[in-house]
């Protein structure tokens, strides 16, 4: 009788992990802000992440990296931005930066 009690009992068991099993499951996500696990993910209403590209503030922090030291305008455009500004010498100089971050042109 407690044999048929156990055997009854672990099949319960096994029951309620193969069902727990696809819940607790974990995603991860890829992204601007490198990889991370994602412990709610659910393939159901998952949508896939949205990503715009940088943002303004970023792109002339990569102009500044190219050599601006004194950023004048950063202009928008469907491609990323034009970042213009004066060199440490005093010089003009425009970087172009794509959406992704990846500098596209400096005169």
């Amino acid at each position: 009788m407690r044999l048929m009690f156990l055997r009854s009992a672990g099949l319960v068991g096994l029951a309620i992990l193969a069902c727990a099993g696809p819940v607790a499951a974990q995603g991860i996500e890829f992204g601007p802000g490198g990889i991370r696990v994602d412990p709610g993910f659910d393939r159901r209403d998952r949508r896939p992440p949205r990503f715009d590209g940088i943002s303004e503030r970023e792109a002339v922090r990569i102009a500044r990296r190219r050599g601006v030291d004194d950023v004048e305008r950063v202009r928008e455009t469907p491609r990323g931005f034009v970042v213009s500004g004066t060199d440490r010498y005093g010089d003009e100089i425009r970087v172009v930066v794509s959406r992704d971050g990846e500098v596209i042109d400096v005169r």
